[in-house]
């Protein structure tokens, strides 16, 4: 059996779904655009230039999650699949997705994205196993900070460690391994599997993977 790791933001998706998020909210008028809008931007270029705090980002992200009930929370995130993920998923990369379950391949999102934005997204696209930053809960009610490891560079890696652990494997079980990322932060993952595919990478990636002889390709 093959295990296959799918990257979402800007792979399967032709968008970033935690920006996206919060620009949903902004736009709702829920968070403040002033103070909001800047600051969101400010950690996704952060993010792109391979600086982010994970943990400063997640005060950020998951502070509005703990400010509303879940059934509030759960309304807006059908409308957010609505109107900013549906557009956003690529149909390069469910027919991808689609190819390698057909071949009998495990599959599974890897995401620094957190789970209350990103389940349902895998939902959507089909995807059983889903591997993001967890929110801690107390009663029923996020708490507004994340649960273990961050899901993120080389916490990628720890995540599905333990996931494989979990099921008494680990990478070496599987005949072959693929990742599929557009991003240099997921280096250290890429650098683990067999397979490393850049999907639309940025530059930094780009030049990695022709340096390496890594795979490229475009989902667009």
């Amino acid at each position: 059996m093959e295990l296959v790791l799918f990257d979402l933001d800007n792979t399967l998706l032709s968008g970033d779904s935690d920006y996206e998020w919060a620009q949903f909210l902004i736009e709702k008028g829920i968070l403040e655009r002033d103070l909001y809008e800047s600051q969101n931007q400010r950690f996704f270029d952060q993010y792109k230039a391979g600086r982010l705090d994970i943990f400063e980002f997640l005060d950020f992200q998951l502070a509005p999650l703990a400010r509303y009930p879940r059934a509030q929370l759960e309304l807006w995130q059908r409308e957010f699949m609505l109107q900013k993920i549906g557009p956003m998923v690529r149909e390069k990369g469910r027919a991808l997705v689609r190819r390698h379950q057909d071949q009998g391949g495990l599959c599974a999102i890897v995401t620094s994205t957190n789970t209350f934005v990103t389940e349902p997204i895998a939902r959507e696209l089909g995807i059983v196993h889903l591997l993001a930053t967890e929110i801690e809960e107390v009663a029923g009610r996020f708490t507004g900070h994340p649960r273990g490891t961050p899901c993120f560079r080389e916490g990628k890696i720890s995540c599905l460690d333990a996931w494989l652990r979990a099921q008494g494997r680990n990478l070496r079980a599987f005949s072959a391994s693929w990742f599929y990322s557009d991003s240099h932060n997921d280096l250290p993952l890429l650098e683990q599997v067999t397979n490393p595919v850049a999907v639309d990478p940025d530059d930094i990636l780009r030049r990695t993977a022709l340096e390496r002889g890594w795979q490229i390709i475009s989902l667009e």
